[in-house]
């Protein structure tokens, strides 16, 4: 009895010890469903949940757009599909190489991964390392987390999964390949890291020029909902033109920080609008985008000169 005893404590403790992500799937219409982020940087609190996710159930299977930052996550994701559909998971599509997107994918053991080339090798090369990484900021929420690497590329601009086609787009700016994904079926666009809705952009493999022109273009794409790579869905155009308008300010600062000859503390320093200041995460984000870009700028300005 005393055995029996001390094993169902163990379990017990080994369940209320599993993280709890609280996955709620947002219905965007009779098939399609994604998962809110919050809008917080990486931490023990919040497991790492910091990006959307979303599903697309179609008549043979579910295809499933990023995957999260860890195993946990993806499991649970899984758990939640299940509640709305038995149909098998069968695809997984990375839509680019940042941590919070694809560390789930060994979750998905029976799914083909799918993505751009360059994700597909970023993963490969890079993947153990953000683990790493997230296990500093996350700890106990990673465990069981391993890269799972992209088993097919995407190259093609409508891709049929069992007879259900999808638009693909291939763009850059928040990194060097972003997909962005059109269900022509229900009018929505699956934008990813393109968009941050009124939360500051991340920026560490960003080109800002790349990203504005992006963006430019891809507003003329006429969907009925968005769905960004971090804060909530959306109908109209304001979060374009809200994102335009955050790059090109932070892209006037670095510029007037160059010619000025001022340092980074000095440009942290300067006044900011109002409307740019109430995005959510600006103080870390905005501070990050400073250091990486200035320095990188800086660099680039300096091998001219000589």
């Amino acid at each position: 009895m005393k055995k029996l005893f001390y094993l169902l404590i163990v379990l017990n403790f080994c369940f209320a010890s599993e993280f709890d992500y609280k996955l709620k799937p947002i219905k965007l219409s009779d098939n399609s469903y994604y998962f809110y982020g919050k809008e917080e940087y990486f931490s023990n609190k919040n497991g790492g949940n910091i990006a959307n996710t979303a599903f697309i159930v179609t008549p043979k299977s579910v295809i499933v757009l990023d995957t999260g930052s860890s195993y946990l996550y993806g499991k649970q994701v899984i758990e939640q599909i299940k509640k709305i559909t038995n149909k098998p998971i069968k695809y997984v599509i990375n839509t680019h190489h940042h941590p919070d997107h694809f560390l789930g994918n060994n979750a998905f053991k029976d799914a083909t991964i799918l993505s751009t080339e360059f994700t597909a090798e970023e993963i490969k090369t890079n993947g153990d390392l953000y683990i790493q990484n997230l296990v500093n900021l996350i700890q106990e929420p990673m465990n069981n987390t391993k890269v799972k690497n992209v088993n097919k590329f995407l190259t093609k601009k409508i891709i049929s999964f069992d007879g259900y086609k999808l638009h693909f787009y291939y763009l850059n700016g928040h990194t060097q390949d972003d997909v962005v994904i059109f269900d022509e079926n229900t009018k929505i666009l699956y934008i990813s890291d393109l968009i941050f809705n009124h939360r500051a952009l991340a920026t560490p493999h960003s080109n800002i020029n790349k990203w504005i022109e992006t963006l430019k273009k891809a507003q003329n794409i006429d969907y009925k909902i968005c769905v960004p790579g971090h804060g909530v869905a959306f109908k109209d155009k304001k979060p374009f033109i809200e994102n335009i308008k955050y790059l090109q300010f932070l892209n006037d600062r670095l510029e007037y920080g160059l010619k000025n000859g001022l340092d980074i503390y000095e440009i942290l320093e300067m006044e900011v609008p109002a409307d740019i200041k109430s995005f959510s995460m600006f103080d870390e984000e905005f501070e990050r985008s400073i250091i990486n870009l200035y320095n990188k700028r800086e660099s680039i300005a300096n091998k001219k000169l000589y």
